[in-house]
């Protein structure tokens, strides 16, 4: 299949990058690719004009400062893998980034068009939720930030305006803390059927505090309330995991998705199993 027809801009600053996405409502973003050209061959996505990114060093790069950790929105997933600083102050994110999809896409796909597409079967969503983090964006109107919260709202839907453009994701250390992802793959995409990422505060065995996410069996990656607080003041002994477990099933319950592959009851039933998962690969 062949995409529409388009302009193409290759933007050489953000600036300009904002400039051509802003000229149009229907222009797109082009940075790995790896979502956005099989929506073009498949005529899903019909932008008049593609504005690529993919060689702005402004966009690059994965650096910490003090107690934070930012990463450009144009790091790949395997540069994310690889990192010493993501796997020192956000194991998960590391984690994640090394079981998405295949070499090919975790060699071409960044993070910040992975999170612009808010796939909700995508893993690192989950797990930047779950480690509270800030997506900054830059846009016709100047610059702002955004919690991760705030920034997926529904199935492929996200709080970026027309004309941004995600140019950093920012996360809090979690050095000293656990945090650890886990996922059912998909046989033939790799996508996660279900995927939980639990970061959890311990003082020796008991878990001070826990924040809990999960995505692939509902529309936006979502955080479990009741899943932390049964973990919370625990010492994750097997009834405080099955506590957890029954409550992440019972916060997601109305909104579970399922397809011919994995129906709703049966994703809701290996989000409890993978919570377990992601909180023992977190203290592994």
């Amino acid at each position: 299949m062949r995409p529409a027809s388009f302009d193409y801009q290759r933007p050489s600053s953000v600036a300009e990058a904002v400039r051509w996405l802003a000229a149009s409502p229907e222009a797109k973003a082009l940075a790995g690719g790896h979502s956005l050209i099989p929506a073009l061959n498949l005529r899903l996505s019909q932008p008049r004009t593609l504005v690529d990114i993919g060689r702005l060093d402004e966009l690059k790069g994965i650096s910490v400062s003090g107690d934070r950790l930012h990463i450009g929105a144009l790091a790949t997933h395997a540069q994310i893998a690889a990192s010493a600083d993501v796997r020192t102050h956000c194991p998960a994110l590391a984690q994640a980034a090394s079981i998405v999809g295949d070499p090919q896409v975790r060699n071409w796909g960044t993070i910040g068009g992975n999170l612009a597409h808010a796939d909700p079967s995508s893993d690192p969503p989950t797990v930047v939720l779950a480690a509270g983090g800030i997506i900054h964006k830059q846009g016709p109107n100047g610059a702002r930030a955004i919690s991760a919260g705030d920034f997926f709202l529904d199935l492929f839907t996200s709080n970026l305006q027309p004309g941004e453009l995600i140019t950093s994701i920012e996360l809090p250390s979690l050095k000293g803390w656990k945090s650890g992802y886990a996922k059912l793959p998909h046989p033939a995409s790799r996508y996660a059927v279900v995927g939980v990422c639990a970061v959890l505060e311990m003082s020796g065995s008991t878990c001070k505090s826990a924040r809990v996410a999960v995505g692939g069996a509902v529309p936006k990656a979502t955080r479990s309330p009741a899943a932390e607080a049964a973990l919370a003041g625990s010492t994750l002994d097997d009834s405080a995991l099955n506590a957890a477990s029954n409550a992440l099933m019972n916060d997601i319950a109305g909104s579970v998705i399922g397809d011919i592959y994995a129906p709703e009851a049966y994703r809701k039933a290996m989000a409890g199993v993978y919570l377990k998962r992601a909180i023992k690969a977190a203290l592994a």
